[in-house]
């Protein structure tokens, strides 16, 4: 007797979803090896099982003017997709990130009795935590990859499940710099102490905090003239805008910039000053030293500061729920602050042990198997069968 082939639906809405999503595929394969996917989806979901309706590239669009600009577009995929999946409805549908796209989907389809489930939890526990009505009306189970999230949730009665970090499951506990230091190849002095400045991955990030985080080391190469420091540029684009900086603002300053290598930077840095974001995270996994800045625009940060619901912004010190890390945000950004907190971590031997085993407990803490996690929640909340005989 022929069974009917299992159907599960993913749409992810930028690399970091696609990257989510092949991992997830891939797990769910193991449990359903004859199992069909379709959505959205990048290179990785579609060389890991997944037939993408549309490219994501058309679905990665950020900041406000964009998604304007892009909004007909937009609505007219998520009107597809819904249609697609009602004419062949999947046994789950699971949104990858990007809520402000997949969250509207999911609504319209449990209206439908599609069990939903939203991988990344929006940061409503930071900022308009009314949002979080809008989350209830459109999941059935939400996914989250970080604890306090879940907790969030819970005390909300929306259903969740904290799964872990994947980059705390793709980075190791103990780190090797030789490695790095092999990948980077870089001519340095023996003596030379290096110091990493990530300013962000987005340009108006690195407009607003470029010119600070050069000014910065400027003043911490007066006072330590042994300390080099690592620029790794997230695009050309990127690249271009700090090289033009730096010959500008600080052209004399021991500086090697580079495009990419971020991991392979932070591994081998004895400090790290970066933005706020994802590399904060990465920074605590490599169990590096951290100084955490942060600039928007004038008008954001008035609205944010009326909205902003957070003791803290530095991931790491959110995860603790105390300030493990100096963290510095719009008028404290300067030069002046972030100079001695860096300078602190580079001098304070104590201080950096400390550090360190807070870094090693947080670690553990988000290193749980994520995909692994997710694919047991998704077959538990959508009632999946645990095994399931198919015949392609």
């Amino acid at each position: 007797m022929e069974h009917e082939v299992m159907h599960i639906a993913l749409v992810a809405g930028e690399l970091s979803g696609d990257l989510l999503g092949a991992s997830l595929i891939a797990t769910l394969k193991q449990h359903y090896p004859h199992a069909r996917f379709s959505g959205v989806g990048g290179s990785g979901m579609i060389a890991a099982g997944l037939h993408s309706w549309v490219p994501l590239e058309r679905l990665a669009v950020m900041g406000l003017v964009e998604v304007l600009r892009h909004l007909p577009e937009l609505l007219s995929i998520r009107r597809q997709l819904y249609r697609c999946f009602l004419a062949d409805p999947p046994a789950v549908f699971i949104g990858i990130d990007a809520p402000d796209f997949n969250l509207g989907l999911e609504r319209r389809l449990r209206v439908h009795g599609i069990p939903t489930v939203h991988y990344v939890s929006p940061s409503v526990w930071a900022w308009r935590p009314w949002r979080v009505r809008k989350i209830a009306r459109s999941v059935d189970l939400m996914l989250t990859l970080l604890p306090f999230e879940a907790a969030f949730y819970q005390d909300r009665g929306v259903p969740v499940r904290y799964v872990g970090h994947p980059l705390a499951d793709a980075i190791p506990m103990t780190i090797d710099p030789g490695l790095a230091w092999r990948a980077l190849n870089l001519e340095l002095p023996d003596t030379a102490h290096i110091v990493a400045l990530l300013p962000g991955s987005r340009m108006g990030e690195v407009r607003r905090l470029g010119p600070l985080f050069l000014e910065t080391a400027q003043w911490l190469s007066a006072q330590r003239p042994d300390l080099h420091f690592l620029l790794p540029a997230a695009t050309p684009r990127l690249h271009d805008l700090l090289e033009t900086m730096q010959s500008a603002l600080a052209p004399n300053l021991p500086l090697t910039l580079l495009q990419g290598h971020s991991r392979e930077v932070l591994t081998v840095a004895e400090v790290v000053l970066s933005a706020s974001g994802t590399a904060t995270l990465e920074a605590m996994l490599l169990k590096r030293p951290l100084v955490v800045a942060y600039r928007v625009a004038p008008i954001t940060a008035w609205i944010a500061r009326r909205l902003l619901t957070i003791a803290y912004f530095a991931l790491p010190n959110l995860l603790a729920g105390r300030e493990l890390v100096p963290e510095f945000i719009q008028e404290t950004a300067t030069a002046a602050n972030l100079g001695p907190a860096v300078l602190r971590w580079l001098e304070d031997a104590a201080a950096r042990e400390a550090l360190t085993t807070a870094f090693d407990a947080l670690h553990g803490e988000l290193r749980r198997d994520a995909s692994q996690q997710a694919a047991k929640a998704i077959i538990e909340w959508a009632g999946l069968p645990d095994e399931q005989v198919q015949i392609p």
